[in-house]
């Protein structure tokens, strides 16, 4: 069984389109897949409750089929960051409840590739103490790092995966994502930025997903690869 930990540069990086995207491609491996999302905000209330756009992308790459509580847990309505959401709902967050967690929902469903997605970069906090950093060292996962291609991607990359390789995790890979269309438009000078990524973040790329006017994993996962994992 495989399990990793999926964090980005930031937010917005593409996290949740490259994760449900290898899912996908485990899938297409006729491997058994579970995606989890254990903590979200911005989430929609509806008739069966509060549901987030990424764990339910990521609930749609699993099979066999788990129900929504099994990948998102805990959801939160306002679209701020996880411990201001909890604390607004009266509730407080830690690692150990989460861990807890995790370890249970592991153990009671066995998968061959399993993802386990943050929420935003890799120091974002859930408490005043722990970040989501603090779940992947507590189960001791390797992690992709997602990386948002864009001005100032360099610099967000070699920071966090470095702080990845601080807290004694592996840097298992990475993939890009190109959120700005323009940052990749000069062909020579996308390929010099992709080169130093290669170079500098030790590890090996997934694969880069171009910018996608409607982006959906069945379209993402040709861009991606997991043979290096």
């Amino acid at each position: 069984m495989k399990r990793f930990f999926v964090t980005g540069t930031d937010t917005d990086a593409g996290k949740t389109l490259v994760g449900s995207a290898l899912l996908y491609s485990a899938r297409c491996q006729q491997l058994s897949t579970l995606g989890i999302k254990p903590i979200a905000s911005g989430s929609s209330l509806t008739t069966k409750g509060l549901r987030n756009g990424d764990a339910l992308a990521l609930q749609q790459q699993c099979e066999p089929p788990v129900d929504y509580a099994t990948v998102n847990p805990m959801a939160f309505e306002p679209a701020i960051a996880p411990h201001l959401a909890a604390q607004e709902a009266g509730q407080m967050l830690s690692v150990s409840e989460v861990a807890h967690w995790l370890r249970d929902t592991l153990g009671q469903t066995p998968r061959a590739f399993t993802l386990i997605e943050g929420a935003g970069g890799w120091r974002v906090p859930i408490n005043e103490q722990e970040d989501f950093a603090d779940i992947a060292i507590a189960l001791r996962l390797p992690v992709i790092l997602v990386v948002s291609l864009k001005l100032g991607c360099l610099n967000h990359a070699r920071l966090a995966a470095d702080a990845i390789r601080a807290d004694g995790l592996t840097l298992a890979g990475w993939a890009g994502s190109v959120i700005d269309p323009a940052f990749a438009a000069d062909t020579a000078r996308f390929t010099a930025n992709m080169a130093h990524l290669n170079a500098r973040l030790a590890a090996p790329c997934l694969g880069i997903v171009p910018h996608l006017t409607t982006p959906d994993a069945a379209t993402a996962h040709r861009y991606l690869s997991l043979e290096a994992l």
